[in-house]
């Protein structure tokens, strides 16, 4: 069984190019109104759809809605220093510094996205 994360973004290719900046992510298929984001394995990360997701069953094209309210996603990379330094430099909504954490036995920080998804990066 295995999680597959779509979010849903007011702009595909800002976000898209958001999470290649600060991840290294890379397009697995481009466009202005889907995209898929996978790792250097081409493992999928996140699939991005424009708001308005009716064949999902989902629109939010008011766009008053809070993004990813109580949900948190987390995004194990090989150095969260490394994508802590590069969130900053991104000017990224960094919410809190690397920080290791007892009970989950990894160093985490939490940034937000282009539209206020919370992720947590972390290493082990």
């Amino acid at each position: 069984m295995k999680t597959e994360i779509m979010l849903f973004v007011k702009d595909v290719s800002n976000s898209s190019a958001w999470y290649q900046g600060l991840l290294g992510a890379k397009s697995a298929h481009g466009g202005a109104e889907y995209e898929m984001l996978t790792d250097s394995e081409g493992e999928l990360l996140f699939q991005l759809h424009k708001l308005e997701g009716d064949e999902h069953g989902v629109s939010l094209s008011d766009d008053s809605s809070v993004r990813g309210a109580g949900v948190l996603c987390y995004v194990r990379v090989d150095d969260v220093q490394q994508i802590y330094s590069k969130a900053l430099s991104m000017k990224a909504d960094v919410q809190s510094e690397p920080a290791f954490l007892d009970l989950a036995g990894h160093t985490e920080f939490i940034v937000k996205d282009l539209d206020g998804y919370s992720l947590a990066i972390y290493s082990r």
